[in-house]
């Protein structure tokens, strides 16, 4: 295999028309591969290119089609970013009310083993855990206002400020390693499974990562298939061969069923709204593919809108 080499903004458009992609604006196009990268760019490509394994695009794609699903793409990793951020704000601070009501608030309650499950298959998770916890103690909670106020005025830092420091994968993580008790009482309030929200937590700290990083968002699929929920039945999802549901395990709706669990609902119904509006814009910039295509890739059911409604 070839090794890769440095190519200029015109061998780059070259390199594109070459494989039959139509610029009909030679400075517009520069200037976003400049900005974007052609690497990433070329990333949302698949969807345009011929199935006969020619590599070689659909006749008449157009650069801007291309851009336009990058630009999406982008879009729907804001919508999905800015509304995980409510979810992880939210387990932050319900986590830490129970834990501070059950078991006490300072470092000497959330730091101690022995407030966590006895379980002794778990006990080197938990002493990773908090080794974890004391490490972003450490390095983080002297950057924040609130936290180096109470490590100032107090010497000590109550959970429910400790957690601004902690990421959303060491929340995460820390609910699946609670007590049972503990464990329940969130479920109760979120009204989950204990199961699936010790499942869902980490997918979404993923997600979280991947949009704030800017990766590839639309078609990413999850490192776990979800459980079956009520959703995949209330809409009417098909199945495979295998009586598996083909949307909604592992991809794109999979974070939307989870979504639809543990947001509340008016923040819900605004998020699928500007995801839904982001498809409509798409929709209008395709032109040699439809809009169905990207739902497919994406895991959305062609009734995809309903989810809102049904409960």
């Amino acid at each position: 295999m070839g090794s890769k080499t440095f190519k200029t903004l015109d061998e780059q458009i070259e390199l594109l028309k070459s494989k039959g992609l139509v610029i009909d604006d030679i400075d517009y196009a520069k200037e976003i591969l400049l900005r974007e990268n052609y690497f990433f760019l070329s990333g949302y490509r698949h969807l345009f290119l011929k199935d006969d394994g020619s590599r070689k695009f659909i006749p008449n794609t157009n650069f801007r089609e291309l851009y336009g699903l990058f630009y999406f793409d982008r879009q729907l990793r804001n919508i999905l970013f800015k509304n995980i951020l409510i979810v992880e704000n939210n387990l932050k601070s319900i986590l830490s009310y129970v834990m501070s009501k059950n078991h006490g608030f300072k470092e000497q309650h959330y730091l101690n083993a022995k407030n966590f499950t006895q379980d002794a298959s778990k006990s080197r998770q938990i002493n990773d855990l908090l080794r974890k916890m004391k490490r972003q103690i450490n390095v983080n909670g002297k950057q924040h206002t609130a936290t180096s106020h109470y490590i100032s005025n107090y010497g000590y830092i109550p959970l429910w400020v400790v957690v601004k420091v902690l990421s959303f994968g060491i929340v995460g993580e820390l609910y699946s390693v609670l007590q049972k008790e503990d464990q329940n009482e969130i479920a109760d309030i979120y009204d989950v499974s204990v199961r699936n929200l010790i499942d869902y937590f980490p997918i979404l700290a993923n997600y979280r990562n991947l949009c704030a990083h800017e990766d590839l968002c639309f078609n990413n699929t999850t490192h776990k298939n979800i459980e079956n929920t009520k959703y995949h039945d209330l809409l009417n999802i098909p199945k495979n061969e295998e009586d598996e549901y083909i949307y909604g395990l592992n991809d794109l709706f999979a974070i939307i069923i989870i979504m639809k669990q543990i947001l509340q609902r008016d923040d819900f119904t605004l998020m699928m709204n500007e995801i839904s509006y982001e498809l409509d814009v798409l929709d209008g910039r395709l032109k040699t593919i439809e809009i169905s295509k990207v739902l497919k890739e994406m895991g959305f059911p062609e009734n995809y809108k309903e989810i809102v409604r049904v409960n």
